[in-house]
C-alpha cells in the first residue's frame, strides 16, 4: 500500500518466464517457469546461490539473451506492454529509457577511454531531448546526486581516476540520468570494499526513492537485501522456491533452502559459533532429480519429494513457498 492508502500499479509482471541454453552437452534450462509481480515504488530482492538463475532473469528482462540461450516461453509485461519477444529495435529504445542496468563490476559498462562525462552525455543524447547545456546541468546533477563533488571537473576524468566504490557511484549515476521506470541492480555491491557496500545500497534506495523507479537487486546474500528491498524472491535450480514480503522472509521462511541461507549468515553477537552451511552441491541443471530440486540437501525430505514436484503455494502471512514439508513460524528446518 503507498502512504496515501492506495494500492500501487504492477509495473513489471513475470509469468512463467523460461530461459532456456541448447549447449552440445544438452539444455540447461537456467529459468524455468519463473514467476513475480513489481509493483511501481517497489524494490524486490532476487535471491539465491550462484547457478541458481537469477542474472538470466535480469538479462532475459533486458532482452540481452545470446544465442544458444533463448526464450522459450512465457510473459514479460512492463506497464503492460509484452518485451519477451519485442524486436530488438524496440529493446534499443527500452535499454536506458524505460530499464537501466546496474552491473556487479562497474568496469564492465564503463568505457575506460571515453571520459565520463562522454559516456553520461551519450545516454541523454539517446533517450532524451536535452540540448548539449541541459545535458551537462543534468550530468553535473547527477553526480552530485549519487555523492561526487566537484563533479563539473569530475566530467573530464577518466574511470580509472576513480576508485571503485567512485565508479559504482558514477554508473548508478548513468543509471539514473534518463529517469527509468525499472533499476535491475546485478549483485552491485560484490566488487566493493564491505565498508562502503551499506553506503552504495543505501544511496541506490534513495536514488530509487527520489525519481519514482523500481528495482531488482540480484544477491546471493540475504543480508544484504533485508536492508533495503521491500520483498524477496528466492531461486534454486531456475525456479521460485519462495517469495513473500522481507519482514516475513526473513524472521520466519517457510522453505528449508531460505531458512538455509538465513542460518548460514555469521552472527556478529556470537563470534564463537560455527557457521552453518547447506549440505551437499547444486544439482547439475542438465539433469535435474526427479521430484523437487532440492530434496537431497533438505533436512526434511521425505517420499513424496522424490517423487512429485511442488508447486508455489501460499503457507503463510505473504509467504508462498514450493515444498511439501514447509516449516512452521518458529520451527527450525
Amino acid at each position: 500500500m503507498s502512504m496515501d492508502g492506495q494500492t500501487p500499479e504492477t509495473l513489471l509482471s513475470v509469468r512463467d518466464l523460461r530461459t532456456w541454453f541448447h549447449t552440445f552437452s544438452g539444455v540447461v534450462k537456467a529459468v524455468n517457469g519463473v514467476s513475480f509481480d513489481l509493483a511501481q515504488g517497489e524494490i524486490m530482492g532476487l535471491v539465491g546461490e550462484s547457478g541458481g538463475g537469477k542474472s538470466v532473469v535480469g538479462f532475459s528482462v533486458l532482452g540481452l539473451i545470446d544465442p544458444p540461450g533463448r526464450i522459450e516461453g512465457g510473459e514479460i509485461r512492463l506497464a503492460g506492454e509484452d518485451i519477451a519477444q519485442a524486436p530488438e529495435d524496440r529493446m534499443r529504445k527500452i535499454r536506458g529509457k524505460e530499464i537501466a542496468m546496474i552491473f556487479q563490476d562497474p568496469m564492465t559498462s564503463l568505457n575506460p577511454v571515453h571520459t565520463i562525462g562522454k559516456q553520461m552525455d551519450e545516454m541523454l543524447r539517446l533517450h532524451t531531448d536535452l540540448d548539449e547545456a541541459g545535458r551537462k546541468t543534468r550530468c553535473i546533477e547527477m553526480l552530485e546526486s549519487v555523492g561526487i563533488s566537484q563533479a563539473e571537473d569530475r566530467l573530464r576524468a577518466y574511470p580509472h581516476q576513480f576508485s571503485g566504490g567512485m565508479r559504482q557511484r558514477v554508473v548508478i549515476a548513468i543509471a539514473m540520468l534518463a529517469h527509468p521506470k525499472l533499476i535491475i541492480a546485478d549483485e552491485p555491491t560484490t566488487a566493493l570494499d564491505v565498508t562502503i557496500q551499506s553506503q552504495i545500497l543505501k544511496l541506490m534506495k534513495r536514488q530509487v526513492a527520489e525519481h519514482g523507479a523500481s528495482m531488482i537487486l540480484i544477491t546471493h546474500d540475504l543480508a544484504v537485501v533485508s536492508e533495503v528491498v521491500d520483498k524477496i524472491t528466492v531461486l534454486y535450480c531456475g525456479q521460485v522456491v519462495e517469495r513473500g514480503d522481507v519482514r516475513d522472509v526473513i524472521s520466519n521462511p517457510s522453505h528449508p533452502y531460505t531458512r538455509g541461507l538465513i542460518d548460514s549468515i555469521p552472527n556478529p553477537d556470537d563470534r564463537q559459533a560455527r557457521l552453518k552451511q547447506i549440505p551437499g552441491t547444486v544439482p547439475d541443471i542438465r539433469n535435474l532429480p526427479k521430484g523437487c530440486n532440492f530434496r537431497d540437501r533438505c533436512p526434511r525430505a521425505q517420499a513424496r519429494c522424490a517423487e512429485e514436484e511442488p508447486k508455489l503455494t501460499h503457507t503463510r502471512d505473504s509467504l508462498y513457498s514450493a515444498c511439501h514439508f514447509p516449516v512452521a513460524a518458529g520451527e527450525s528446518a
